[in-house]
């Protein structure tokens, strides 16, 4: 054994070769990983490994932790936000490979960096600048865009292939649960990140909304009540002993699935929070203020050139990105103090101020 850990990439020849002897055949392994730019494997971590390290590190992932899921930050300190939203996917997605014997670390890797594109002040955010960028916006997108150029000043992370079709193809809207057409992440770990992200909103959101007193239980239609339970716990439990009982080999290869009835009661509760949740009065009022702001600041450094270099240094050395992707990416990229700050600066006299803000100083947004 000490002469395996002690020859070079021993660690990471060990990990990958016991992949071959755990994991399912269609499960993705390591040994195959491929990136854009070829490097040197790392002597003790797998590929995909290695990617999960690169962006836990990141900037982007750590301003996660200041991005709103549905709760404006700080609304309170027990709300979700994007970070521990991304957190409960993870931890969700790992469990479900983990029970079906597919890759953990590529699985983990892809739900850590899925989100890491999202806009200050959640989708609401990212609809403005869809609105107002040339060519439009999606935090999937943009997440690629990260990982792929801005993190790093600017030089990236470079992931792995599977990594990286596993951010771009995470998201599904309003969309089915499974995608149809091709859309669906070409590994099976990445389409398990797609499931679990689902099932950590429907799960967090609901509970969010109960703590914050905008939903009662009673307000729940009797069967989804039934269906999800009055806990979180229960209700991701449910989720995912459904998923794990349904999905099964079909002509040779595993397919993921809901039973018939989970996957409408999953259906049907989406519905439920945008109806009553997302387009809620209360939320609905902070996050028209928050909008203003994202439009501001877009215009703003639109507009003049000068300012966007003052508060964001790094898009001088942008040569081949268009003005206005550089304004996305700036403004994309911030934390919802952050916006709130500097639009405190930029506009003193407009009083946006979200309720709870707290003072935060002017860091340079560095990807």
């Amino acid at each position: 054994m000490d002469g395996v850990q002690n020859s070079p990439g021993g660690v990471r020849a060990a990990s990958e070769e016991r992949e071959l002897r755990i994991l399912a055949p269609q499960a993705a392994m390591s040994r195959n990983a491929r990136r854009l730019t070829e490097e040197e494997p790392c002597p003790f971590r797998t590929a995909f490994q290695r990617d999960r390290d690169r962006i836990i590190h990141s900037k982007a992932f750590r301003r996660l932790a200041y991005k709103t899921q549905v709760f404006t930050n700080p609304a309170g300190d027990h709300y979700r936000t994007r970070l521990t939203h991304t957190l409960e996917v993870s931890q969700i997605a790992r469990t479900l490979a983990n029970a079906l014997n597919l890759n953990e670390d590529l699985t983990e890797a892809i739900a850590l960096g899925h989100d890491l594109g999202h806009t200050p002040f959640g989708h609401s955010g990212e609809r403005v600048l869809n609105r107002l960028h040339p060519g439009g916006f999606t935090h999937q997108a943009q997440s690629l865009r990260i990982v792929d150029h801005l993190s790093k000043e600017y030089c990236g992370l470079n992931l792995t292939l599977e990594v990286r079709d596993g951010i771009l193809r995470h998201s599904k809207g309003q969309g089915p649960i499974f995608a149809r057409n091709g859309e669906d992440p070409a590994t099976l770990e990445g389409q398990l990140v797609r499931v679990s992200d689902i099932i950590a909103y429907l799960a967090h959101d609901l509970d969010d909304a109960l703590r914050a007193g905008l939903i009662r239980p009673q307000d729940l239609p009797p069967e989804l009540l039934a269906a999800f339970g009055p806990r979180s716990a229960t209700s991701i439990g449910a989720m995912v002993g459904d998923l794990l009982a349904a999905s099964s080999p079909e002509s040779g290869r595993l397919k993921l699935a809901f039973p018939p009835a989970m996957e409408k009661n999953m259906l049907e509760l989406r519905g439920f929070l945008y109806r009553r949740v997302y387009q809620h009065p209360l939320l609905a009022e902070n996050l028209a203020r928050s909008n203003l702001i994202i439009e501001d600041l877009y215009r703003a450094f639109a507009a003049d050139r000068n300012l966007l270099l003052k508060y964001y240094p790094i898009a001088a050395r942008m040569d081949h990105t268009p003005p206005a992707q550089a304004v996305c990416d700036f403004v994309a990229g911030m934390t919802d103090r952050y916006a709130q700050a500097i639009h405190q600066q930029l506009f003193p006299e407009a009083a946006l101020e979200l309720q709870g803000l707290t003072s935060a100083s002017l860091e340079i947004q560095a990807f």
